[in-house]
């Protein structure tokens, strides 16, 4: 990345004025995303202290351009030179067949310098501690991390640092980070997913792109119509219903630096070099403001900049505590920039209006459709401004070019946006574009001495050392001798480098002549050398050989041990998920082996336990998929309940389980989707561990090959839980309230459901947290592999309710048991689920062999 331009410079001195209430401690980390080169280039020039990027694969923003082996260590090489940290993402979940390419990805990583790896899968940190233990690992949002039991368990993985999930508060994250013993980093600005990440399995349910894998399909940014008991919800132009508006934290610095947090994210690798300049700079200068201790005051113009990059609406999203009327406005999904004004009259040539905000020929402008009326969304430049009031200069008429828009169809009291600054993406490119303006100091130490040739030494402010000599000893000077100031002007000649002369000190004996040819020289060899001190990556330590069969070896061992001495003939066991008593009696009737309680109202687990001791099942308790600092009591309530075990879902989970010995099964939403993840759980103690819901059926096959098929847990039939969201859509839509104290919980009382583009209804639920969960309206069925799963080994089956009546229970396990035992073949049980059910029934992710 050699001659790319680099913008302002970090850190600033308090200085007069600093405020009383300077934060102590260490700076946090500016920490800006990149989706290629450019983007680079921009994060580096704006300011930022660290870059993170992502290869083209194993990677959670997959269509973005990313990075390849070939430009990895060039790239290196560019942050490094500014004393930037690059870290890559290889952040999604890994199947098993990927774990040899992982491996040598996680080599070439290392030997290119990279500061540290953003992991998500708990079984990969175990190959990256084997493979180069002193390669840092940082635990991804995407490890759904929301308490100190979480950033526990990250730690003894190997993690030197966790990114918190955005669901958070500032509260939280302050009760967290005091408990943390590895520093957290908090995104603050930047897109929400309306789902905790890690936890979202829409795309994988309706269409098979896992958000897991960096294909997310953003189905939160589609319209959805809430079905209250059956009946439609009128909510006027009110339709994006889980399209959160996006995260603008700036005003909260001080109260995140006071914190503790160590590292302050931006999201946007999917974004534009402009759009990474534009929020790098102006968070820059935040971070800065709140380390002197001055207030950190953005003014109008300067947040409608940052909002002109792209903005669906700025809030504190989850970080001032859940206020569910705030989080999603539900008028628009898309990038709408900044407010104009409304129109007041249109002509023949312009439309006339009162504008919000400044606008210029040349301005990008939308303006919005409304599907009820049939009036359409258009855009276009603006060709002329107007003014048409002398006493209000806000009223204007906007011409556009000729055929831009159809002003027949523009109507007065239509909300029109400004889209796109032309003048201020210029400016914003020409930060990282041209000669390089972010410089490192540099401090040099000068020796001229008559009879030795000229040393130079020279320390750079990253930390690099470089040495130039001269070639011949110097001669005592005839006329003029050389002085200090002649050294400062020579050496301080660094255009055209990334380098600026800060301190220099001169050591002169004897009146030496220095010739400015050979300080000129040694200014080009010292740039030369801090530049190649700096490309280096650090020596670490790396496996010798290939660590993949020492870590794999053992399971398959264990494997083929347990597939000989498997009896033949023994049938599997069938565990049914039941969400309501009168499910318990259906299941253990039809065949059932064991009953998970999930339910809604947790006081009702021990009429669950009774029901299931009363028809002689063993009863596990599931656990929340998310367990925040304010609900370890959970855990204890749901053992006085007096099951036989957890289901347990998340890190709280295995903590408590781990400290009481409670008997537990590792659920889906761990997202163990390879034999480390499974064994790692294994060692921890879990009787099962259930195959995540991410592997298509080839891949669920390949687990099951590569571990003990004993281990393993397989849910068969089940509703997908697609969204899982702090956000509540009961109380944001249906509820005066803004939050679970005041929300009258519409969820206990009312059915509902939302409705998507195609009509389907899916059901929405809430759990003990308030937290909202959607289901897919469809049932997903592993019918056609039963057959092949049980010869495979597979013993632990699952089969999961929702809603369904006794009767239908009863019937479904009733199908699947017999198929299970070869009464049927798994073509006709298929047949049978998809008559049964409304929408039919799925293969889901399955249905990729």
């Amino acid at each position: 990345m050699s001659g790319a331009a680099i913008g302002i410079e970090t850190g600033v001195d308090a200085g007069d004025g600093a405020g009383e209430d300077r934060p102590t401690g260490v700076k946090p980390e500016l920490l800006a995303p990149a989706g290629d080169r450019d983007c680079v280039r921009a994060a580096v020039a704006n300011g930022a202290d660290a870059v993170y990027f992502g290869l083209k694969r194993h990677n959670a923003r997959i269509r973005a351009a990313n990075f390849d082996g070939l430009d990895l260590a060039e790239t290196m090489a560019f942050l490094h030179r500014y004393g930037v940290k690059g870290y890559v993402t290889l952040n999604t979940l890994v199947f098993p067949s990927e774990l040899e390419d992982v491996e040598a990805t996680i080599r070439q990583l290392s030997d290119a310098g990279t500061d540290a790896l953003i992991v998500q899968d708990l079984g990969l940190t175990r190959l990256i501690r084997a493979v180069a233990p002193e390669l840092e690992i940082h635990g991804s949002t995407q490890m759904s991390i929301t308490s100190e039991e979480g950033v526990r368990l990250a730690a003894e993985l190997g993690c030197s640092r966790v990114i918190l999930a955005r669901e958070l508060s500032l509260e939280e994250v302050r009760r967290v980070r005091a408990e943390s013993t590895i520093p957290v980093e908090v995104f603050v600005h930047g897109a929400l997913c309306v789902a905790y990440s890690g936890q979202c399995l829409t795309s994988e349910a309706l269409g098979g792109r896992s958000a897991n894998r960096g294909e997310c399909a953003q189905a939160c940014r589609m319209p959805y119509q809430i079905v209250c008991d059956g009946r439609d919800v009128d909510l006027g132009r009110t339709q994006y219903l889980l399209s959160p508006q996006d995260l603008a934290a700036y005003d909260l610095i001080p109260e995140l630096i006071r914190a503790g947090v160590s590292s302050l994210k931006i999201e946007g690798r999917l974004k534009t070099p402009e759009y990474v300049a534009n929020i790098t700079r102006h968070y820059r200068r935040a971070i800065d403001e709140a380390w002197a201790g001055r207030p950190v005051e953005f003014s109008p113009r300067e947040v409608e900049e940052m909002e002109m990059s792209f903005s669906r609406g700025f809030s504190h999203g989850f970080l001032d505590g859940p206020d569910h009327k705030i989080l999603v406005r539900g008028d628009y999904a898309k990038k709408r920039g900044v407010p104009l004004g409304a129109v007041e009259d249109v002509g023949r040539a312009g439309v006339r209006m009162r504008l919000a905000t400044g606008v210029k020929p040349g301005d990008g402008l939308v303006f919005d459709g409304d599907d009820e009326t049939g009036v359409p969304e258009q855009g276009g430049r603006v060709y002329e401004v107007i003014a048409i009031d002398d006493r209000d200069p806000s009223r204007v008429e906007l011409r556009f070019g000729r055929e831009a828009l159809d002003l027949s169809r523009i109507v007065r009291g239509q909300p029109a946006w400004k889209t796109d600054d032309p003048e201020l993406t210029a400016r914003l490119r020409r930060s990282f574009e041209g000669p390089p303006t972010r410089l490192v100091g540099v401090d040099v130490r000068v020796r001229a001495a008559v009879g030795e040739p000229l040393r130079v030494e020279a320390r750079s402010a990253t930390g690099h050392v470089a040495t130039a000599v001269g070639e011949a000893p110097l001669a005592p000077a005839q006329t003029k001798p050389a002085d200090e100031a002649l050294f400062r002007e020579q050496l301080g000649r660094l255009g055209g480098t990334s380098y600026r002369l800060d301190a220099l000190a001169a050591e002169i004996e004897g009146g030496p002549m220095v010739p400015k040819s050979v300080l000129n020289q040694c200014r080009r060899d010292l740039a030369a050398r801090l530049d190649a001190a700096a490309d280096a990556p650090p020596l670490r330590p790396t496996a010798a050989g290939p660590v993949l069969p020492s870590l794999l070896g053992p399971l398959r061992a264990e494997a083929q041990r347990q597939a000989r001495e498997r009896r033949e003939g023994e049938s599997p066991r069938l565990a049914v998920l039941c969400r309501r008593t009168d499910q318990i009696e259906a299941a253990a009737n039809a065949g059932a082996t064991t009953i998970y309680a999930d339910y809604q109202d947790i006081k009702q687990y021990k009429d669950a336990v009774a029901e299931a001791r009363r028809v002689g099942l063993a009863i596990y308790l599931a656990s929340p998929r998310i367990e925040k600092p304010a609900e370890r009591n959970l855990f204890k309530f749901l053992a006085k309940a007096g099951a036989d075990g957890l289901l347990v879902r998340n890190a709280g989970g295995l903590a408590f389980c781990a400290e009481e010995s409670t008997p537990f099964v590792a659920d889906f939403s761990m997202n163990a989707a390879n034999p480390l993840t499974v064994d790692l759980f294994h060692e921890r103690g879990a009787r099962r561990t259930t195959a995540s819901y991410d592997l298509d059926a080839g891949q669920l096959f390949d687990l099951i090959d590569a571990v003990p098929a004993d281990w393993l847990e397989v849910v068969i039939h089940q509703q997908i839980p697609m969204f899982h969201m702090e956000h509540c859509v009961f109380c944001a839509f249906l509820s005066p309230g803004t939050d679970h104290t005041n929300c009258g919980r519409p969820c206990d009382d009312h059915d509902v459901k939302l409705r998507d583009r195609v009509g389907k209804e899916h059901p929405l639920k809430a759990d003990v947290g308030c937290r909202n969960t959607l289901f897919n309206a469809v049932p997903q069925t592993a019918a056609e592999f039963l057959p092949r799963l049980i010869a495979r080994g597979v013993r632990n089956l699952r089969i999961e309710f929702l809603d369904d009546a006794p009767e239908a229970v009863e019937r479904t396990v009733t199908l699947y048991r017999e198929t299970a035992a070869g009464l049927r073949d798994g073509k006709t049980l298929w047949r049978e689920l998809k008559a049964s059910n409304q929408y039919g029934v799925t293969r889901g992710p399955l249905a990729v062999l």
